[in-house]
């Protein structure tokens, strides 16, 4: 996990560039003085363009290397021949883990490999041939590992970097050399909350499976019909696109990160899981219609009542679908997107077929369905939506409400 230290850390300026022997002695004469300077005022001196660009390279190049080695935990040494050798695995099996792992193809002689390279290797070839997996389900394990670990490092470095620049007023490239610095200090800490995720992550997904079987193992399965019984929703920032032209790079990624944090948290927080997020716009799913229903209407009241946030609309279908990849596919998930797209703001619109399901719920009191006028969705139809409220203030008052 990138750092975020109490202070930049003090190797920060060291590491970027060597400051002029006038400078040197400065420092030495303010440190014995008791005024040694901040060592965020070093790296925006060091930054400077005032050392030659090959030393500043070496500089980088040290930084570098020491992430990799602590990273990584040896020197890249081996190459992929010597990779499959260690592994005990033909050399086809390498190439096929190395793409899995969402990685760039390499010369079978350019030593880029470690020891902790062969091991996993190791392990996933073990699985394939105790038949725990077969070697299609291995590569697609590995590219849900790969992709989730690539999403999950960068947005923890660009968070990083923010952080950075706006407690030490830094620029990008300054912040970014601070970040970079830090990352071998923080790499035990990483892992360690790495694996607690996932612990906590996985136990939860092992639950909502032990419910749905007790749930669902009565009824007729059919390998023809898709699978998952499920409410989704879709929620959408409205003129997203015209107020994106208005604001400089600081201004969007606060808009994004407001609507993002701010809907993952309703989601979450009231039962719903997030499927995705894609700039304006997220997709989250739950077990039941009433969840979703309440999900979708506490969105549009929080982003409302947020005057940094713009209005949104939103979606609510409930139908079968099919999971892969962390993604979920059916008819059910292009209706709910069609349907949003026609949605006014501050609007949350169903299907007649979902209106009904939650007309028969013993909670349906809670609503106020309305019929609207009948619309053309892409790719679906004429469909007639029904716009869904909540009858009464009294009727969520078990929800959580960002404060």
């Amino acid at each position: 996990m990138p750092p975020s230290p109490a202070s930049p850390p003090e190797t920060a300026s060291a590491e970027t560039t060597e400051p002029a022997p006038g400078e040197v002695a400065e420092t030495k004469a303010r440190r014995r003085r008791g005024r040694a300077p901040h060592p965020v005022d070093l790296l925006r001196h060091a930054t400077r363009d005032r050392a030659p660009k090959e030393r500043k390279k070496a500089r980088h190049r040290s930084s570098i290397e020491e992430a990799r080695e602590t990273l990584l935990g040896s020197r890249r040494d081996l190459t992929l021949t010597e990779l499959a050798e260690r592994a005990g695995v033909p050399i086809d099996m390498a190439r096929k883990f190395w793409r899995g792992m969402g990685f760039p193809n390499v010369q079978d002689d350019a030593r880029v490999f470690t020891e902790a390279d062969a091991e996993s290797l190791r392990g996933w070839h073990g699985m394939v041939e105790r038949g725990v997996i077969d070697e299609q389900t291995m590569l697609s394990l590995l590219r849900a590992l790969s992709y989730t670990v690539d999403q999950l490092t960068m947005w923890q470095v660009e968070a990083a970097v923010d952080y950075q620049e706006r407690r030490y007023d830094l620029d990008d490239i300054a912040a970014r050399i601070v970040v970079l610095n830090g990352l071998p200090k923080v790499a035990d800490f990483g892992i360690q909350q790495l694996e607690y995720a996932w612990r906590r992550r996985m136990v939860a997904v092992a639950e909502r499976l032990d419910n749905e079987i007790m749930q669902r193992s009565q009824e007729p399965q059919h390998r023809d019909v898709l699978p998952l019984p499920r409410a989704l929703g879709f929620v959408d920032m409205v003129a997203f696109t015209s107020r994106a032209r208005q604001l400089g790079s600081r201004g969007l990624a606060e808009l994004v990160q407001g609507f993002e944090f701010t809907a993952r948290d309703i989601i979450t927080a009231n039962g719903a899981r997030v499927v995705k997020t894609v700039g304006d716009a997220v997709l989250f799913i739950a077990d039941d219609l009433l969840t979703a229903a309440n999900v979708a209407l506490t969105m549009i009241e929080a982003m409302r009542s947020n005057p940094a946030l713009l209005p949104v609309r939103a979606s609510v279908v409930w139908g079968r679908v099919v999971s892969r990849s962390g993604d979920i596919f059916g008819p059910a998930v292009n209706l709910a997107s069609r349907l949003i797209d026609v949605a006014p703001k501050d609007t949350v619109y169903m299907d007649e077929s979902t209106g009904a399901m939650l007309a028969k719920h013993p909670r349906a009191g809670d609503f106020v369905q309305i019929q609207q006028q009948p619309a053309t969705l892409q790719g679906i139809g004429t469909i007639s939506p029904i716009e869904l409220r909540w009858a009464a203030p009294a009727a969520h008052t078990d929800l959580w409400f960002p404060s």
